[in-house]
């Protein structure tokens, strides 16, 4: 029986593109513990404003924690969630379909407020994202599975794939430059990476568009049907 996954960072309510690669597998597997990264995507977005693109994001204690791992990355300031989604109905309130959605996303904030670590947060973003769009893929966590921290990139990887079951393996694809094929080729995993360079542009507001920005201004200005028309066209390259 085929099984394919994604092993993925948690990202911060992130671009149609993660969920794009969440729709494509049949688990995605957040890839929690490894190095938290600052000045990345782990708990930080990009929205569209009036005056340009502006970074939300989540404060999280990094002093004297240059190894911690994202899902030991604790928020240091629980009042981020009001203040986001302050800045988030500032910022959308005239998209067409904010309104539908309000609510929806005011109560996952009020939820979100409440967790202590980041990666908890992503979490229920991702969760309750993937519902709205009707995204039905297995999310789970690299901690569920018995791998040997000392095991190198690659071979991470491939052990991943062995103790999900996994035939398939669907990459993002920056992790070219460094992934070793014929180690997926010995254990029997086919291996493919995402292709976003087709992405069609939607209605957004203020200015130029921008297809880096998050899930949230897609569905806001398009609905969630929008999400489908996206990942149909997105292609994958596969390896030999």
């Amino acid at each position: 029986m085929s099984k394919k996954i994604a092993v993925v960072q948690s990202c911060y309510i992130p671009w149609k593109g993660y969920f794009d690669l969440i729709n494509q597998v049949d688990e995605f597997i957040l890839y929690d513990d490894m190095q938290y990264t600052r000045r990345d995507w782990r708990n930080r977005n990009l929205i569209k404003t009036p005056n340009g693109l502006d970074w939300l994001t989540i404060p999280v204690d990094v002093k004297g924690k240059y190894f911690q791992k994202i899902n030991e990355a604790q928020i240091s300031d629980k009042s981020w969630a009001k203040t986001h989604w302050k800045t988030i109905t500032a910022n959308y309130a005239r998209a067409a379909y904010f309104k539908e959605y309000k609510d929806f996303f005011h109560e996952l904030y009020l939820q979100c407020e409440q967790e202590d670590y980041l990666s908890q947060v992503n979490f229920k973003c991702l969760q309750a994202i993937c519902s709205l769009l009707n995204i039905k893929t297995t999310l789970s966590w690299s901690t569920d599975y018995p791998v040997d921290d000392a095991l190198k990139k690659t071979e991470r990887l491939v052990a991943l794939c062995q103790q999900s079951k996994a035939t398939h393996y669907l990459s993002g694809p920056s992790a070219s430059a460094y992934m070793q094929h014929n180690l997926f080729n010995d254990v029997g995993v086919d291996v493919s990476y995402i292709d976003y360079s087709s992405y069609p542009p939607y209605e957004q507001l203020f200015g130029k568009f921008e297809h880096g920005v998050t899930i949230l201004d897609l569905i806001f200005n398009a609905g969630p049907d929008a999400f489908a028309k996206v990942s149909k066209k997105t292609k994958q390259v596969s390896i030999r």
